[in-house]
């Protein structure tokens, strides 16, 4: 659905624009050189608007889902594509187009935005557009992925109801009957898609129902695979040995990590030069506040489990012995310049030099301290496999979750991460850039702390829903 409005939004206001750069500005195109100009010009102004639109979580159907919470952020997604086209123009004047042509554009373009936006709310929450769905199990998994579809109305998901034997255990929804009388619940409620969450499997899964509905049209689905879908991260509990062993999602092909890797060093060598004042100034700054040395170098595990040597901007005053525990508070050690390093990111500028070095990529899990992997190794299932890829600058356990204080909160990173490990892709990497850019100049994206804890307290299950034992 996002995908959709952004596509059908920048082609309303493409065409607004390039059909009153034609009436209002009288344009005459000489040759092919003027066409292009004139459409890059254009697409530049469609791209400050929707990035407006999207920096504004317009296009997260998580954060905006009503017609209401739209018209609430429109102002301020308008004000900031304003801005951008301002930055534009600043940079680029030859691509300033008639200010009247502009403004006449945004007021025609919201004129048609609203209809649609109003119309596409309305089609997900009306009946004949939302799918029927049954839920096969009750217990810890089943209620949290519950939770998921109802908070994101955006699904167009109607759960008719659940199937278990349990009848007091229905979390909170209608009680359809047994697992043994399925092939008759499913002839009456008619569903569009049935989930399975089951506890336990062996000997309990009613096999050939199901089958039988998959041959009917039904759309039959693992709930641990719909859950991964639809809170992005992956659900540890469910990957045993074997899966592990014969997946090819943890072998990445040679194209995807050339791509990442072309990337990374395009934009580290760019930065390294765009920032070189400023990073000479925050050197300074540095020195004059907390004295030497102006870098933190520390060991930490990357590629493969290889250990290098990682660079930041010193932000806290030295000690004698070196503190990295999470479990402790050490906000009192942290420097004034080092405040407003760490609130904007800048104190990992450095880490541009890694990347170059080939210790990391822009994208990746975070690289950890060799202490803290080696005790994640013993306590946190898999979390070697996040080693398959180089660590990065960023991340989408980053952009995601935020920072882990605690125990619980980094297993929750580790879902993440190999969420990202087995899904990696140029697309996927650009997209975490993206938000990358939102949390540090706008404060959104990654969750918040209550968001967190409350994740973390949740777990997926307990041994969960059929996964099996877990491998350590």
């Amino acid at each position: 659905m996002a995908l959709t409005l952004a596509l059908i939004e920048s082609g309303l206001l493409f065409g607004v624009v390039l059909g009153g750069t034609f009436l209002l500005e009288q344009r005459v195109l000489r040759s092919a050189i003027d066409a292009a100009t004139l459409l890059t010009h254009v697409m530049a102004i469609c791209a400050c608007c929707i990035a407006g639109f999207y920096y504004n979580d317009l296009y997260n159907p998580r954060v905006v889902w009503s017609f209401r919470g739209f018209a609430a952020r429109l102002l301020s997604s308008l004000g900031l594509a304003f801005v951008l086209l301002a930055v534009l123009y600043a940079v680029l004047p030859e691509a300033v187009i008639d200010e009247g042509t502009v403004v006449l554009g945004f007021l025609v373009t919201l004129a048609l935005v609203l209809p649609v936006r109003g119309a596409a709310y309305a089609l997900v929450r009306s009946g004949p557009f939302r799918e029927r769905v049954v839920i096969l199990g009750s217990g810890p998994f089943a209620t949290r992925l519950l939770r998921e579809i109802e908070s994101q109305p955006c699904l167009r998901y109607s759960v008719v109801g659940i199937v278990h034997d349990d009848p007091a255990a229905g979390a909170g929804h209608r009680f359809l009957g047994p697992l043994e009388r399925l092939d008759e619940i499913l002839r009456e409620v008619q569903p569009d898609r049935v989930i399975v969450a089951l506890t336990e499997r062996r000997g309990r899964m009613p096999v050939q129902h199901l089958l039988d509905a998959r041959l009917d049209g039904v759309v039959v689905e693992n709930g641990v695979r719909v859950y991964e879908r639809l809170t992005g991260k992956r659900a540890i509990e469910s990957l045993t040995p074997s899966s592990v062993i014969f997946s090819r999602d943890f072998c990445k092909s040679r194209l995807d990590l050339a791509a990442g890797r072309a990337l990374s060093l395009l934009v580290a060598a760019a930065g390294l030069l765009l920032f070189a004042p400023l990073l000479g100034l925050i050197a300074l700054a540095i020195k004059l506040d907390s004295g030497s040395p102006v870098l933190y170098v520390h060991e930490r595990v990357g590629l493969r489990g290889r250990r290098f040597k990682l660079l930041k901007f010193r932000t806290m005053h030295r000690t004698g012995a070196d503190v990295g525990d999470w479990t402790r508070d050490q906000s009192d050690r942290v420097t004034r310049a080092g405040k407003w390093l760490r609130r904007f990111r800048l104190d990992e500028l450095p880490q541009f030099i890694n990347i170059l070095r080939g210790d990391m990529n822009l994208v990746g899990p975070r690289p950890h301290r060799v202490s803290k992997y080696e005790a994640f190794l013993e306590t946190i299932p898999y979390f070697s496999l996040r080693a398959v890829v180089r660590p990065g600058l960023t991340g989408w356990a980053q952009v995601q979750y935020g920072y882990a204080s605690r125990l619980e909160e980094e297993t929750e990173k580790v879902r993440y991460d190999l969420y990202y490990v087995e899904r990696l892709s140029f697309a996927l990497d650009l997209r975490i850039l993206f938000d990358t850019v939102k949390i540090v100049f706008f404060g959104r994206g990654s969750r918040s702390r209550a968001q967190r804890q409350a994740e973390s307290r949740v777990p997926v299950g307990a041994t969960p829903p059929g996964m099996g034992s877990v491998a350590r």
